[in-house]
């Protein structure tokens, strides 16, 4: 059974520290990136973040990416009010490319690794499975998400024994800092001391 972990203004489930996650590219071929009824949560900040790299990374969008994001611009706001990354035909994210084997990959993402782009990608894209809800009394939930097409991740990390957030450490020390993120182990350690 979760509970929840309370490190300042961060409400953790215990989930993200009991259970076990590696991604399985050779399995998924970055599915996630194409597979769902709503764009990649965003930040407004990542909104202009995407604007200002846009010819770092232009090059490695499909035709198809390129015109969604001249329709409907680098973000979207979806049926529930959140901003998100927009889709082509309202399932592959417009900032997907794709290699000769016709696995996923993130345009932006590469482009950070090649150096032409200053942003990596959505925060939200990095730290999944975790999810980050934000509440109006500054309080900032972590979550857990089980996604079917992840299935064989949640396996893989079992199986290779990596929680959730030690396989999360660095998009967890750059969206929450390296104090949440000890504070985070030291739960962790509690934790499991005590089953």
């Amino acid at each position: 059974m979760a509970y929840i972990v309370e490190i300042g203004d961060y409400l953790v489930s215990s989930e993200v520290i009991t259970e076990y996650f590696a991604c399985d590219y050779p399995v998924c071929h970055g599915c996630c990136c194409i597979i769902g009824d709503s764009g990649a949560p965003m930040e407004k900040e990542e909104e202009q973040l995407f604007k200002e790299n846009f010819e770092g990374y232009k090059h490695l969008l499909t035709p198809e990416g390129l015109e969604a994001l001249q329709a409907q611009g680098f973000a979207v706001t979806d049926r529930d009010g959140d901003l998100v990354t927009p889709l082509v035909n309202d399932e592959e994210c417009a900032y997907t490319c794709f290699d000769k084997g016709n696995n996923c990959f993130c345009a932006v993402e590469k482009a950070w690794y090649a150096g032409t782009s200053k942003f990596k990608k959505p925060i939200s894209c990095r730290l999944y499975p975790i999810r980050v809800s934000k509440f109006s009394n500054g309080m900032t939930a972590l979550n857990l998400h089980r996604w079917r097409i992840c299935s064989d991740a949640f396996a893989k990390g079992k199986k290779e024994k990596i929680p959730v957030y030690k396989f999360l450490r660095e998009p967890l020390i750059d969206a929450f800092g390296e104090e949440f993120y000890s504070a985070l182990e030291q739960a962790a350690n509690n934790l499991l001391a005590s089953e």
